[in-house]
């Protein structure tokens, strides 16, 4: 069984790399495939290594109901897990794998843990495979050791999806041969430890190497120098490295290549163009996130992402919205990943996120038109819909944004553009980092800023604060799971939802990587 694994992921690796450099996949920067070439001519064209590494970057285009990176399992997974969410739909609908994920009963055949794992690893490999060429690359060595900088970067943002998601994890840090077959390295867990010491070497690499964003080298949507900077940043506070984390927050802050999304226009940073000149894609705040694009193979979106969170119709009504050159008729999705009541209510009054993170169903009876979007698309009242709450941030306008890969009445094909790091989650690691330093002065002016934008008075920069502003700010952002664990919280947060100390804080590893592994893949500590 051993055998079968290493074999598994030598010829994901082998598929990979020849993928990336056939051109198979339509990059999110519109590059053209650049035809079959050797290893060899791709060391020496830095066109073409371009290229090659972003194959790597469209790892972050797995979603959709299958081998999964940052897309909608993700989401169903660690939104739903924390007390920011609930299942959601019909009572029916993924009750084996999302509900499971609501009450914390998941075991090691939940199909989301699978399709993380499989999405995970294959992206790894590909980074490996660009990292086998470029490290052998001849061509100009800044240009190179960017390269290597995107490469590592995104090498070190999946492992540390993975160590959070499972705990300790297989280390894979270079590409498989054929001699690699009965190779223990590539099944057998690490600690860690180790795996959160090959994931701050890369993200250093990267600090140490990408430009600036707008500099030289630098292009809109790849990562730049604050990407690497704000991830590092992350790490260490996980790590309770807070002056480190302080550190580098302080340097993107004074570097003054990001900013917030002025007040009142927190809803602006999810759509896709500016509202009143701010958000949209690539806004100010904006520091890492996934470029989708409309294409004909329609490879290039995050599959099922907004139409997985999208309202869902349910009761007795029917669902019309009538535009100039459309009719839009049904829902607009299957309504998982909804907001919970506790959400909801941990907003303090005129706290202008909150209608901006949660679509409000409203109450059936009355003059009630029902809740109308910001493009006017209408919502019907709660007798014609599935639930009382949905996602605002993962919603994809078919009136007003660029529609979906066959017209604006495809559902499942809307090109959203996932924010996956903002500048507002630097300024709260550099709160906290400050607390924690004793710089509570400094703390404070980065909480205030961050609570002035969403049109709110001050409070005192406390740990307990600056945590409840993480929660409200990063609210479905697949923050929250993550953070409670690392704070120690789990069992006072989550445990009315089911939470169990040592065991809940990581999720347990797939069944089937443990099969194909021969049993030298050990499960985690609590799950059969």
């Amino acid at each position: 069984m051993k055998t079968k694994n290493i074999f598994l992921l030598f010829i994901i690796a082998v598929a990979s790399v020849a993928c990336i450099i056939a051109g198979c996949n339509k990059n999110f920067l519109d590059v053209p495939a650049q035809g079959q070439q050797t290893k060899e001519e791709v060391s020496k064209d830095p066109n073409a290594a371009s290229n090659l590494v972003l194959g790597a970057y469209n790892a972050l285009y797995f979603g959709g109901f299958g081998s999964t990176t940052v897309g909608l399992e993700m989401n169903l997974t660690v939104d739903i897990a924390s007390d920011d969410a609930d299942k959601g739909s019909s009572p029916s609908d993924q009750q084996e794998t999302a509900g499971k994920m609501d009450n914390f009963t998941v075991d090691a055949n939940v199909a989301y843990l699978n399709n993380l794992w499989n999405g995970h690893y294959t992206a790894i490999a590909r980074t490996n495979q660009a990292l086998s060429v470029l490290n052998t690359a001849t061509f100009d060595e800044t240009i190179k050791n960017r390269l290597i900088g995107e490469t590592r970067f995104l090498r070190g943002y999946f492992y540390f999806n993975l160590v959070r998601l499972f705990g300790g994890v297989p280390l894979i840090l270079r590409a498989p041969t054929i001699a690699d077959q009965n190779n223990d390295e590539f099944v057998v867990k690490k600690s860690v430890d180790s795996v959160y010491a090959a994931i701050i070497a890369d993200l250093q690499f990267a600090v140490d190497h990408l430009p600036l964003r707008g500099g030289p080298g630098a292009t809109e949507g790849r990562v730049n120098k604050g990407t690497a900077e704000a991830y590092l940043a992350k790490v260490y506070l996980y790590k309770k490295d807070y002056q480190k984390a302080y550190d580098l927050t302080k340097d993107i802050m004074n570097s003054g290549k990001f900013s917030l999304v002025p007040y009142p226009y927190y809803a602006a940073v999810w759509r896709e163009k500016p509202d009143h000149g701010v958000g949209g894609n690539n806004n100010s705040e904006s520091m890492f996130e996934v470029q989708a694009a409309k294409n004909n193979a329609c490879d290039a979106i995050s599959k099922l992402y907004s139409n997985g969170q999208g309202p869902r119709a349910g009761g007795s009504g029917g669902w019309e919205n009538k535009f100039p050159t459309f009719t839009y008729t049904g829902d607009l999705g299957f309504g998982l990943n909804t907001p919970s009541a506790d959400l909801a209510n941990a907003y303090e009054a005129n706290d202008t996120r909150k209608t901006a993170t949660i679509i409000f169903v409203q109450p059936t009876g009355g003059t009630n038109a029902g809740t109308v979007l910001f493009d006017g698309f209408r919502i019907p009242t709660k007798d014609s819909v599935q639930n009382d709450r949905y996602n605002y941030k993962a919603y994809h306008s078919p009136v007003a944004e660029t529609v979906a890969c066959n017209g604006p009445t495809d559902k499942d094909d809307k090109p959203k553009n996932i924010r996956l790091m903002r500048f507002a989650d630097v300024l709260l690691i550099y709160a906290e980092a400050a607390v924690q330093t004793g710089k509570t002065a400094d703390a404070q002016v980065a909480l205030d800023s961050i609570r002035h934008r969403a049109g709110l008075a001050s409070v005192p920069a406390t740990i307990n604060n600056i945590w409840k502003e993480r929660r409200v700010e990063l609210a479905m952002e697949c923050d929250r799971f993550f953070d409670v664990v690392r704070q120690g919280r789990g069992v006072q947060v989550f445990g009315p939802l089911g939470f169990t100390a040592n065991k809940n804080e990581v999720f347990p590893i797939p069944q089937n990587q443990i099969d194909l592994s021969g049993g030298k893949l050990k499960q985690n500590q609590g799950y059969n």
